[in-house]
């Protein structure tokens, strides 16, 4: 809850001005009484609990006003003494606070810009995806080519547009499991489970020429969007996998690398030890690279 404290004591005077916020703005289970409901310890612990979980998901989003009541609630549920039952109030209540709290979380996953998911889902799922996928797992790095100049040119705005539309096209034809993440800046990640590794070079060609081939004259005379793509695979059994999280995303930032020196908007991968890559015009895609 360290975010919280900090958040906290940004103003002398911002606990006085949540305390005279009237509680019912935000549905929590305090309520006009000024008393809590639990049927027994147990459940009041519970409820303490669910309050603490959504204060602290809230106080990630700056959110502090909204952090302070379910804190504060939190405190009251611990340190009261229990008062008679209201199974129905209660099961009403607690409810609630699981939804929000699902709510507030899958906010804290997504990227405000794009609204795909963010680089804090994506650390979570490549913790537990190897070992729900015994058949392989592909990590591909996509980075916009030559963004600079598409916001030096048409603007931020108009960038911030692109951005929007790659990750919706980089999206589509993804297999069972698989996502799409914002890694940072124009730079995005494609998490494909359970297929095998022709399948995953497949996806990011295809991937590639969607975005090569999409209508952006529409969107301002003059934009042309490319992306290049580094795509590094894991064959797993479902025990254990060859790298882990942080190998993976740097394996394949070193075939990004490599898929920009080589002229950019293609797609580079490893076939037994060598850069192979595909999609491009000026050499043979069978013509292995040196990095």
């Amino acid at each position: 809850m360290s975010g919280l404290r900090d958040g906290i004591a940004k103003s002398e005077t911002w606990r006085e001005e949540a305390a005279r916020a009237r509680l019912h703005d935000l549905p929590c289970t305090e309520h006009s009484t000024g008393r809590h409901y639990a049927t027994d310890s147990a459940t009041a612990a519970g409820l303490a609990e669910l309050h603490e979980a959504i204060a602290e998901l809230l106080a990630s989003r700056e959110r502090w006003q909204q952090a302070y009541h379910h804190l504060r609630a939190a405190l009251d549920l611990r340190n009261s003494e229990l008062t008679p039952p209201v199974p129905e109030q209660l099961r009403h209540e607690v409810n609630w606070l699981r939804r929000e709290h699902a709510r507030v979380r899958e906010q804290s996953l997504r990227d405000t810009l794009t609204g795909g998911y963010n680089r804090r889902y994506l650390d979570e799922r490549l913790e537990s995806l190897p070992r729900e996928t015994p058949e392989g797992l592909g990590i591909a790095l996509v980075d916009l080519d030559w963004f600079k100049q598409v916001n030096d040119t048409f603007g931020h705005v108009l960038g911030d547009r692109v951005l929007q539309r790659v990750a919706e096209l980089l999206q589509e034809e993804l297999p069972n499991g698989g996502f799409c993440a914002r890694y940072g800046g124009e730079e995005f990640v494609l998490v494909l489970p359970g297929i095998d590794e022709a399948t995953a070079i497949s996806l990011c060609e295809r991937a590639r020429a969607r975005i090569a081939d999409f209508p952006w004259q529409r969107v301002a005379r003059g934009l042309r969007i490319t992306v290049s793509i580094g795509l590094t695979y894991d064959a797993t059994t479902g025990e254990a996998v060859t790298s882990g999280t942080e190998e993976k995303i740097l394996g394949a930032d070193v075939l990004l690398y490599a898929a920009k020196q080589s002229g950019r908007n293609v797609v580079a991968h490893r076939k037994h030890g060598e850069v192979h890559l595909t999609g491009i015009t000026r050499r043979s895609e069978s013509s292995p690279q040196n990095y």
